[in-house]
Formats: structure tokens, sequence, C-alpha cells
């Protein structure tokens, strides 16, 4: 059974689910805003925030296009090397955004893009490293990942179940002490059926991970059910308001949503129980009132042999059960039993 330490936190099979308040870029290039989303992702009941940290011209180059979800909620008249520049933050931003998190009580972590992005996060304390979808065949960053011996939580959106053991192989083998393993449909948003939740089995049994879900789906139910299916981890893009402008805002969460999202999932959790089959306590006393117990269906005299026709069974079931009525035919009724009064053992045996 695994279970992976971060700061406070427990992360595995017998902890709470990990949620994680994906606020990516939707700051959109202002770090107030970052500090209000660090802030509203704590009040949420978020156990972490994360963001992307990445120098534009080290990810994209300029004749690059946009993704078709990003043409359809940015201007389609910018590049994407454009776009991203709006939503950049600098390091010295992220040093203040983990300063924040430490004082509100919230884990920071983050997306980073080159080396030296990697090396910053390291130096402040990231207790994580995410490794984005994107990333998953980009066996060099996965090394460089791996050298810094961080738990990492590794999306595996448009990935093959090859790619994913071969990334696995290189963060491991660099020295990566722990992996949590995300299943993710990389588009923004996805429909349900694309979810395809049961590809966290998949996961689970191939790689012997941690495996949670990292949800693009319209609202909560999916990630919920992803909860209720096994995720350990739920990762869900969140913003301050879903009418801003911005490539992710429109798949995001706002904060009254996502902490909708919390409770629920914490329900469906506190629902899932144990494996153990047993009448709860609450149960007990409505057994009682509930259950049906043998009565006799016409009045009988004493030397009456009992047979199936003179008993019938009707609540309460505080006298005795239906489990007990082939013992007792044929038995002779020792005294008058009154039709509808419940069969007692010292109307039969004396």
């Amino acid at each position: 059974m695994h279970c992976i330490k971060v700061g406070r936190l427990t992360i595995g099979e017998e902890s709470p689910c990990f949620i994680i308040a994906e606020a990516g870029v939707n700051h959109n290039g202002d770090v107030a805003v970052a500090r209000r989303l660090v802030e509203a992702a704590k009040e949420a009941g978020a156990g972490a925030v994360k963001f992307q940290t990445f120098t534009t011209e080290s990810v994209i180059i300029a004749q690059a296009p946009k993704a078709d979800y990003q043409r359809q909620t940015t201007d389609a008249s910018e590049s994407q090397l454009e776009m991203l520049r709006k939503l950049q933050l600098s390091h010295r931003d992220f040093r203040g955004l983990k300063e924040e998190a430490d004082r509100v009580g919230i884990l920071f972590f983050s997306t980073p893009h080159d080396t030296r992005d990697i090396d910053f996060l390291v130096s402040v304390g990231a207790p994580l490293i995410k490794v984005p979808s994107m990333d998953i065949v980009n066996l060099p960053l996965l090394e460089e990942v791996g050298r810094r011996k961080v738990p990492v939580v590794l999306s595996t959106g448009m990935a093959t179940l090859s790619e994913t053991e071969r990334a696995l192989a290189t963060l491991r083998q660099a020295g990566c002490p722990s992996i949590i393993l995300l299943h993710c449909v990389t588009n923004y948003p996805i429909k349900d059926e694309e979810a395809n939740l049961r590809v966290m089995d998949t996961l689970a049994r191939a790689f012997d991970c941690i495996v949670g879900f990292s949800d693009h789906t319209v609202g909560t139910a999916i990630a919920v059910a992803a909860v209720a299916r096994g995720a350990k981890v739920i990762e869900k893009h969140f913003t301050l308001d879903c009418a801003m402008a911005g490539p992710d805002h429109a798949a995001s969460l706002d904060p009254s949503q996502f902490a909708q999202m919390v409770t629920d999932i914490r329900r469906v959790e506190q629902a899932l129980g144990s494996e153990v089959k047993r009448p709860l306590p609450v149960e007990l006393a409505n057994r009682k009132a509930m259950r049906r117990s043998l009565v006799a269906d016409a009045d009988l005299p004493a030397g009456t042999v009992l047979a199936r026709e003179h008993v019938t069974l009707k609540r309460p079931g505080t006298g005795l059960g239906a489990e007990l009525l082939p013992y007792l035919l044929g038995r002779t009724v020792k005294r008058m039993v009154p039709r509808d009064s419940l069969i007692t053992l010292d109307m039969l045996f004396e």
C-alpha cells in the first residue's frame, strides 16, 4: 500500500484524497490575482495550489500555432507566443506566492518547463514537482526532474501505456523517490464520455503507483465519481471567475464551485466506508421494527399440530424469525394462540 508524505499531508491509500487547485495561468500575468488564487484555494478546501513556471521563449517558437481551445477562448489574432508572454510570472513573483501559501497554510507547487525552473522550485522548497502531459515524452526534462529527488506528479494525457512506462522508468532511474500518476485527457473541456475513468484501474495495475485524475470535464460530478472509483488525487482547474479572459478560465471552477466539489468528495469518502458487511448500530433498532416475526394466521387451539397455513409473517421483528419456521412445523400447540399474535416458544414447548 503506497503513501507519500508531502509537508504535513500524507497522500495515498489510507489518506483523504489530495485535492489540487490548478491555478495554472489563471492569474493572467497579474501577481496580485495569483495571490488571491492562493488564498481562495485555501478557503475552498484545497490541499495544494499549483501554478505553471516558465519563460515563454524557452517553451515555444514564434511560429507555433495556438491549440484549438486556445483560439476559442483567447484573441484569435495573437500568436501562442504573444498569449504566453501575457501569462508569465517571474521567479520573484513565485517566491512571493510560495511565501503566501506558507502563510495561509496550503501547499505550493508548480510545473517547471526547463532546468532553470526546476532548480528554482527546488530552491524555494516546493514539496512536489508537476510534469505536465505535454512533457511525458520529454526524457531530458524527466531526467533533470528525477535528479532533484523530489516527489513528482505526472499527468498522462495524450500518452500511450508504453510512453507512460518509459517516463516512469526515466524518472526512477534518475533518482525520483516517488511518483503520482494522474489519468488525464488533454482537451479543455472534455465530454463526460471522454473521461474514461477506468484507465485509472489500468494505470494502478500496470505501474503500482498512487493514481489520481486530472479533470478537464465541465462541473464537478466526474471528479467526485473518480474519487468513488479510487482516485487518491484530484487536480481541477481553478479561477476566481470563469468569465475572465484567458485560455483556461472557461474550463475551471470558481471558488464556490471548487468548495462544493471538496465537500462532495469528502462526503463520498465517508460513504465508501469499509469492506466489512455487518449490521451497523443504527440498523439494529430498525431491524426489530422492520423485520417480520412468526404470527398466528388464525386462532390456534391447544392441540393444533402447527402447519404452514397456520403461520404468516408480520412486523415487528421482536418475535421468532422466519428462519425458525422449518423447525417448528409439526409441533403441537400447548395453549391457545390468538389470531394475529406473535408465536413464542412457550406456546409450543413446555
